[in-house]
C-alpha cells in the first residue's frame, strides 16, 4: 500500500507535497506515545560496596550502595499501577559484577509527574528511597546451586578485597554468579527467571531463596558436539585456560542466554527465548524458543524458530499476549535517536513484533508480524517535549528489554540503561531508565492470567 501511494503521489503531487503526505502516512501507523517517566541514571539503592571492578565515568567504587539499573524485564506489581523490575547482573560481565547483588524492585512510574518511585514489595506503597522494603535479594541459603559461587570465596575473584560479609552470611547471589535478563512470577508467589551465563533457569522462592538445582537447557536440535547449550560463561567451562579456549569450547555466544521469558495464559508453560542463535547453526538468523513445562519443571522438548530480519540483530524480550501470541523486541546494536545529526551512528532498528507459535511458515519459522516501530512514535501531545521531532518520538537505547501488556490497547516499555555506558538519549550523557507507555492502533487478543 505505501509503496503505491508513492508512486501516485510522485505523479500527481509536487515533491513538497509528497514528503507531507508519506509523513502523515507514517504518523497514521505508528503507536502513539501516552506517558513517559524517567528514573535518573545515578539512582542507588541500600547495599554493600560495588564497582570495585568496573571502570566508568562515575567515581567509584559506591560505597554502601549499589546502582538501580540495568533493568532486563518486568512484570506487574503488588498493586495497579506498580511493577517488578530485574536488575541485571550489574556492570555487564562476570569478571566486573562480583560485588552487584542480584535483585528484584518493585516500583511505580507516576505518568503525570514523570517520575518513578520506589515501593513496598508487598504493598506498593510509596517509599521515599530504595531501601530494604523496596527489593528482593536473590540467595542460596539452602545451597542449591551445584558449583562454586561469590558468597563461598574469602576474595572476589582474581583480587585481594574481601567478599562482602553480608554477601558470604546470607549467600547472597551476585554478577559473578548469575546474569538474570528474564523472569515471570507464579501465583504461588515464587519467581522463574532465565540467566545468560549457563544458560540456567532459576527457580527462586518468596524470600529470594533459590528452590531446586539451576537447570541447563539440553541441545534439542543436536547442534554441535554438546548435549547442552553452554554459553562461554558456563561455570563448567571456568577453568578453562583462557577466554578463546571458552569461546571454542562453547556452543553459544557470550551473553546469548535466556533474554526472553513469557508464561502462557493458563499458567502452565514457560517459554525461553535465546538472545543468539546456536554455534553451527546453518540457519543464522534463528534463534530457539523452547517449552518448559512448569508442572514436572522440565523441558517438554517443544521448540518454535524464531527469524531474525538480519543475523546482527539481538531480542529484548519474550511476552505473552495469550496462549499462543507473544510479542518479540528486537534490535540493531545502535543507538542514538536517527533525527538527531549528533548521533553519527545511530539506530536504525528497534522494533516490537507479536508472533504466533500455532502459525509456522514452511521454513519452520513462527509467524510473525510488526506491532511497532520503536524509532517512528506519534507523539500529538508532546509528551516527549523536546525530545519530540517532527511529532515523532524515537526509543533509541541501545538494549530495549521490557515490555508488558498493560491493556488490550497499551504497552509498557522499558530499556535497559547498562548504567553508566549507553548514550542513546543524549551524547555523551549516560542513558537513565525510561517508562514509556504505548497506545496501540488496534487491540490485542489479550488474555490476563489469574
Amino acid at each position: 500500500m505505501l509503496n503505491i501511494l508513492k508512486m501516485l503521489a510522485a505523479w500527481l503531487l509536487p515533491q513538497p507535497a509528497v514528503i507531507l503526505l508519506l509523513l502523515f502516512y507514517s504518523h497514521a501507523k505508528a503507536a502513539e506515545l501516552v506517558g513517559r517517566s524517567v528514573l535518573s541514571a545515578d539512582t542507588f539503592a541500600f547495599g554493600s560496596t560495588t564497582a570495585q571492578f568496573k571502570k566508568t565515568n562515575r567515581t567509584t567504587p559506591f560505597l554502601r550502595a549499589q546502582p538501580v539499573q540495568g533493568f532486563s524485564a518486568v512484570v506487574k506489581g503488588p498493586k495497579a499501577g506498580t511493577y517488578l523490575v530485574i536488575s541485571d547482573n550489574g556492570f555487564g560481565s562476570k569478571a566486573n559484577s562480583p560485588d552487584y547483588r542480584l535483585r528484584i524492585y518493585a516500583v511505580e512510574p507516576d505518568f503525570t509527574t514523570g517520575k518513578v518511585f520506589p515501593v513496598n514489595l508487598q504493598t506498593g506503597e510509596r517509599l521515599s528511597w530504595f531501601d530494604r522494603q523496596s527489593f528482593l535479594e536473590l540467595n542460596d541459603k539452602n545451597r542449591k546451586v551445584n558449583f562454586p559461587i561469590i558468597a563461598d570465596q574469602l576474595f572476589y575473584p582474581g583480587s585481594t578485597i574481601s567478599v562482602n560479609p553480608a554477601i558470604r552470611t546470607n549467600r547472597l547471589l551476585t554478577g559473578g554468579d548469575f546474569d538474570i535478563e528474564s523472569f515471570q512470577r507464579l501465583s504461588d508467589g515464587s519467581y522463574w527467571l532465565g540467566d545468560e551465563f549457563g544458560p540456567f533457569l532459576l527457580h527462586v522462592g518468596q524470600n529470594g531463596e533459590l528452590l531446586d538445582p539451576p537447570i541447563s537447557l539440553p541441545n534439542f536440535l543436536g547442534v554441535g558436539k554438546l548435549d547442552f547449550v553452554k554459553s562461554p560463561d558456563h561455570p563448567e567451562l571456568i577453568n578453562l585456560p583462557d577466554e578463546p579456549a571458552r569461546l571454542t569450547a562453547a556452543n553459544l555466544g557470550g551473553s546469548k542466554g535466556f533474554e526472553g521469558m513469557a508464561i502462557n495464559t493458563s499458567g502452565t508453560k514457560l517459554y525461553v527465548l535465546l538472545e543468539g542463535s546456536l554455534k553451527g547453526d546453518s540457519l543464522k538468523q534463528r534463534l530457539l524458543i523452547h517449552e518448559f513445562d512448569l508442572a514436572s519443571k522440565q523441558y517438554t522438548g517443544q521448540i518454535f524458530s524464531y527469524q531474525l530480519e538480519h543475523q546482527s540483530h539481538a531480542i529484548g524480550e519474550l511476552t505473552a499476549i495469550n496462549n499462543y501470541e507473544y510479542i518479540v523486541i528486537e534490535r540493531d546494536n545502535h543507538q542514538g535517536d536517527p533525527n538527531n545529526s549528533a548521533f553519527k551512528s545511530p539506530a536504525q532498528f528497534k522494533r516490537l513484533y507479536k508472533i504466533n507459535i500455532k502459525q509456522i511458515d514452511a521454513q519452520g519459522f513462527v509467524d510473525k508480524q510488526l506491532l511497532v516501530d520503536l524509532l517512528n512514535i506519534s507523539d500529538p501531545r508532546r509528551i516527549g517535549g523536546n525530545i519530540t521531532k517532527a511529532g515523532i518520538f524515537t526509543i533509541p537505547f541501545v538494549t530495549i528489554e521490557s515490555v508488558l501488556p498493560v491493556d488490550s490497547r497499551t504497552l509498557l516499555v522499558i530499556n535497559d540503561n547498562n548504567y553508566a555506558d549507553s548514550y542513546g538519549r543524549i551524547p555523551r550523557q549516560a542513558d537513565n531508565t525510561e517508562f514509556i507507555l504505548l497506545r496501540l492502533k488496534k487491540s490485542l487478543n489479550l488474555f490476563n492470567r489469574h
